[in-house]
């Protein structure tokens, strides 16, 4: 149980103007990710608000709503930029392994848990 400390300390991130901060955890998640990669010098913060207003604005140009399901759209596309620009992994194995979540997430029965198939160990 938190605390009334704690509980007042995390109500930000809980609501925004009664509104929930996040529409689904992954969002929270990519941020958190961004976060760590930036606080562990894969990338800088100025190349993640430069990466993430560049997806902002493109997002604009294309007539993208100005909602935060966009929002949080362009941060997973900053982000896997970034990563695949500061990493051995590239864009090709990222889009792979997004859908191979997809098809996992798409066959998973609801209220189990979503796991990937992995290849058989040689």
């Amino acid at each position: 149980m938190m605390t009334d400390s704690k509980s007042t300390l995390l109500k930000p991130l809980a609501s925004i103007d009664g509104q929930a901060a996040f529409d689904e955890p992954w969002q929270a998640e990519a941020l958190a990710i961004a976060d760590t990669l930036v606080q562990n010098g894969m990338f800088s913060a100025s190349a993640w608000s430069d990466a993430l207003g560049a997806a902002l604005s493109q997002a604009e140009s294309s007539g993208a709503a100005d909602d935060q399901g966009t929002y949080y759209q362009c941060v997973l596309s900053a982000l896997e930029g970034l990563v695949a620009e500061h990493s051995e992994i590239d864009q090709q194995a990222m889009t792979g392994k997004r859908e191979d979540w997809e098809r996992a997430y798409l066959s998973t029965p609801h209220g189990q848990p979503v796991r990937l198939k992995t290849a058989p160990q040689d």
